[in-house]
């Protein structure tokens, strides 16, 4: 067995090798970044269990930023990323904190590039790692320059996504893996999940669920509880209402929450009739909404009214445990997966 379980390790670490030689860590699994989740503690705690930790700075003030990779710096020498997202009205300032701290790797998510945007991060050296919903989408980013690609299915939590996982990553990886590192996220909960990417050439995964009851999380006793009790099924996509107001699905854990956002798209279409608000302005609204039902949930343990964002993998959440477990569990799995399939 033991045997086995050492050519099954080998295969895990031929696998993983091009993810790690990018990202310069050991074991090519990214943390999801998940606003008030994804702080110092989680970040430096996965970067130290040898995968790679991203921050989410969401809607931070570059003020904000620079303080938490800061205190991340102060919890780890491993390198981790900052994940940023495009709309934000300062981005150029959160690009130039990243410069400032010598950060490697910047993800961006939320849409297209924003023009200059690009440049200024390569600009401060710093590698740019962008989502790909869709595979024209992929080969626009890849032309544009950009160093990686994140392929998320719509089993992940937060925003999201119309396709799953299985589907992009059929369609992405087989046309792209070859020119740039290709992750994998959205659903995964077990190594033999991973096992499987690996084998259709992505160069590594991420996950965000998983790590949300680490020890070292600091969301709210509530928040993890309503994580361990949760099934798949109660992981849901946020309904749009409002054709006009293109708002980004999210998925969360079904609650009042989810209701309340209903009613909040009413009122800022609303806005939007009476020309109170301008399209940029109201799905600002929206995005700040978020943040704050989001809090409300991580920080302050309202589960019922605030935003418990999931992914459809929350039903593999059991228990709290260290990072370094959940890591070593994912990796046994996956390196089993492997070993079966090389007997």
């Amino acid at each position: 067995m033991n045997d086995m379980h050492s050519i099954g390790a080998e295969r895990l670490h031929r696998r993983m090798a091009r993810g790690c030689d990018f990202l310069g860590c050991e074991v090519a699994i990214l943390g999801g970044a998940m606003s008030w989740v994804s702080e110092r503690h989680l970040v430096a705690a996965i970067s130290n269990a040898g995968g790679f930790g991203v921050i989410a700075c969401g809607a931070m003030t570059p003020e904000l930023l620079d303080a938490e990779i800061a205190g991340t710096k102060a919890l780890t020498t491993k390198p981790f990323g900052v994940n940023l997202i495009t709309m934000h009205p300062m981005l150029f300032d959160l690009i130039a904190v990243c410069a400032k701290h010598d950060v490697s790797h910047v993800v961006l998510a939320g849409g297209l590039p924003p023009r200059g945007s690009l440049e200024a991060i390569k600009a401060g050296g710093a590698k740019l790692i962008c989502f790909a919903p869709a595979l024209s989408l992929a080969k626009k980013l890849i032309r544009s320059g950009v160093d990686a690609l994140v392929v998320e299915g719509m089993e992940a939590g937060g925003h999201i996504g119309p396709v799953s996982t299985s589907v992009l990553a059929q369609e992405i990886l087989p046309e792209v893996a070859a020119e740039v590192p290709v992750f994998v996220a959205g659903g995964i909960g077990r190594g033999e999940a991973i096992a499987g990417y690996l084998d259709m050439g992505a160069a590594g995964v991420q996950l965000g669920t998983r790590f949300v009851c680490a020890t070292e999380s600091i969301a709210h006793e509530n928040f993890k509880k309503a994580f361990i009790r949760a099934s798949a099924r109660d992981a849901v996509a946020s309904v749009q209402i409002d054709p006009r107001l293109p708002v980004i699905p999210v998925r969360a854990l079904r609650n009042k929450g989810g209701e309340l956002f209903t009613a909040k798209q009413r009122e800022v279409a609303q806005a939007l009739d009476d020309g109170a608000v301008a399209m940029g302005e109201a799905q600002l609204q929206i995005e700040h909404y978020w943040a704050g039902a989001l809090r409300r949930a991580v920080i302050d343990g309202d589960v019922e009214h605030g935003s418990v964002m999931a992914g459809q993998s929350v039903g593999m959440v059991t228990r709290e445990e260290p990072v370094t477990e959940i890591i070593a569990a994912l990796m046994a799995e996956a390196a089993t997966a492997l070993a079966k399939r090389a007997a």
